[in-house]
């Protein structure tokens, strides 16, 4: 490196090694922020913008850990430009200062090299960091992956302007009494702002930050009384489960799961939870509990289920399941269509469980317009004798009321509605497609947008009923497959295992290291949960668990390793692609 070389003073000569980099498995303690090797850094450049071609005049750095000075580095940069004349007035850095500094292509593989393992500091960081970032492309250097603090943003949230007129680096400075002046020269002004970074760390050292971490999420929007609890998450695992938040009482207040249990419950207590609803969730919280899980779905499972038996009130979803609608196709002399709340052992066809009343309401519409069944709900004998009602004077029921259609031809039209719910919804989409198309024509829109609401409920609903009844109608699956990268554990290759019977989730592991997958399959099945089915599409749990099992069982790189049944979907059903308006 020729012409002005690096000044680096005060240079420990031994290698430094912080706790934390002994101990980088321990990410649940986070790195004390007295263990931190922060670099603060300060550039000066001919302009605004590398990208409209500005150039680096002059780096300056200060190395320090702990509040000590571990180094510091100072180099002016050839720009191999003129220097603007109003920016050598500012900085005292003029074109014959400059004309024998090395080039950017040797200072900047030397900073690189100095600030190498340590956390970037600068004051506006997204302007000195941006230059940086712009030159090591230029120049095919590997950036290394530095985290950064701006102490601008860190300012912002903590000195009032009661304290300082504005944020800049000589005000900040007056503020925390800096024993060096900023004067727009890189070394000064780095050497200033780590007076400014170890002021802002003592103020936030009071308000319970002491780790990078939450120095990275701080923000004063977070009470103080909500980061203190942040020690609610220390006994809780690296690993994938659920957690819940308790209050004094013991009552759940709120259910969720991760993949990772100790990082997502810290995360209440940062500035990265905006949601309001959860920061007084907090407030209220006393305890929080973790169950670990073998694998990421048996935790998206057992968060269900505690959401079932708890109903939490902080979360919106899954507290009520069994608050469901289902149509069903009545066995009688003369069959009709329903709406239930219950599936019962009474040899009918169900359809559903929709969510709310009125998608099945819709539902049931669109499959009144095609077949022309009976809508009334009294009971008839083999051989009513009543009289017609509205609907048989319009031609939209076949009125078996007044004798006018024979138990054949009706049992027919049944068939034809049972298959659509089962098997081939064909004659419902076809027929209301042709409503919707002869709306269009006569530009009644809002009537065609009913049909094809309707027709959209009654798809959704005829694929959700055959997907789940596929599954859980089988008394047993068991698949397999490769874990996620981003839940191992980093020692090699494992395996989930998942045991299903009749939708529900009865096992769940990861086959360990160095043990023979069929013995582990085998005694991972052996002690699985007994499940005895009831009746309907989802005879054994909520729906909303027999999906996430079916999203899982369909995700790429499942192996089946035993079915016992038939798991298969009708070739012509609701779930087809390219269905529906």
């Amino acid at each position: 490196m020729s012409g002005v070389r690096p000044n680096v003073q005060n240079m420990t000569t031994a290698p430094v090694r912080s706790r934390w980099e002994e101990q980088r498995s321990f990410d649940e303690l986070g790195r004390p922020l007295r263990d931190v090797t922060f670099c603060v850094v300060d550039l000066e450049t001919t302009g605004g913008s590398p990208g409209a071609g500005d150039m680096i005049t002059e780096i300056g750095a200060v190395k320090v850990r702990g509040g000590e000075v571990m180094g510091e580095f100072q180099t002016l940069v050839n720009p191999h430009t003129s220097i603007p004349a109003f920016i050598a007035v500012l900085t005292g850095i003029t074109n014959g200062m400059v004309a024998d500094a090395p080039p950017i292509t040797s200072a900047l593989p030397a900073f690189l090299e100095f600030a190498r393992g340590s956390v970037l500091v600068a004051h506006n960081a997204g302007f000195d960091v941006g230059f940086l970032r712009h030159f090591a492309r230029e120049q095919d250097l590997p950036w290394p992956d530095f985290e950064v603090v701006d102490t601008v943003k860190l300012a912002r949230r903590v000195v009032t302007r009661d304290e300082a007129p504005n944020h800049k680096l000589s005000s900040l400075a007056r503020v925390f009494r800096s024993g060096t002046t900023p004067n727009h020269r890189a070394l000064a002004d780095a050497r200033a702002t780590v007076d400014v970074l170890h002021g802002l760390l003592e103020r936030l050292g009071s308000v319970g930050v002491h780790t990078l971490e939450e120095l990275q999420t701080y923000s004063s929007k977070v009470a103080a009384a909500q980061r203190r609890k942040r020690h609610l998450a220390d006994r809780l695992p690296h690993a994938p489960g659920v957690y819940l938040f308790c209050d004094e009482q013991s009552r759940v207040l709120y259910v969720g799961t991760s993949k990772d249990l100790r990082r997502r419950v810290r995360s209440y207590f940062t500035a990265s939870e905006t949601r309001s609803r959860m920061g007084e969730m907090v407030q209220l919280a006393s305890s929080v509990t973790g169950i670990e899980c073998a694998t990421p779905l048996e935790a998206e499972v057992r968060e269900l289920r505690l959401i079932a038996e708890h109903k939490p009130s902080y979360n919106r979803r899954s507290r009520f399941p069994e608050k469901v609608t289902f149509l069903k196709l009545t066995r009688e002399p003369w069959p009709r269509l329903s709406l239930v709340k219950r599936v019962l052992d009474d040899d009918a066809d169900y359809l559903g469980p929709f969510s709310s009343r009125s998608a099945a309401e819709s539902c049931l519409a669109a499959l009144h317009e095609t077949f022309p069944i009976r809508q009334c709900s009294d009971r008839f004998g083999r051989r009513p004798s009543r009289a017609a009602c509205v609907l048989a004077e319009l031609g939209r029921c076949l009125s078996p009321c007044d004798g006018s259609v024979d138990q054949g031809t009706y049992a027919a039209v049944v068939r034809q509605l049972r298959d659509a719910l089962l098997r081939q919804p064909d004659d419902v989409v076809e027929l209301v497609n042709e409503k919707m198309a002869a709306l269009a024509e006569q530009e009644r829109f809002e009537e065609a947008g009913v049909h094809r609401d309707r027709l959209a409920s009654f798809v959704r609903a005829a694929a959700r009923t055959q997907r789940l009844t596929s599954l859980t109608r089988c008394p047993e699956v068991v698949a397999t497959r490769r874990e996620d990268p981003s839940t191992g554990s980093g020692t090699g290759v494992r395996w989930e295992v998942h045991v299903v019977r009749h939708g529900r989730l009865a096992a769940a592991g990861v086959i360990p290291k160095d043990v023979d997958a069929r013995t582990y399959v085998e005694q991972l099945r052996v002690s699985a949960e007994t499940v005895v089915p009831s009746v309907g599409p989802i005879p054994a749990a909520t729906a909303e668990e027999s999906e996430r099992i079916l999203r899982w069982l369909e995700l790429p790189g499942v192996r089946l390793v035993e079915v016992d049944g038939e798991w298969t979907c009708p070739v012509r059903g609701a779930g087809r692609p390219n269905l529906g308006p």
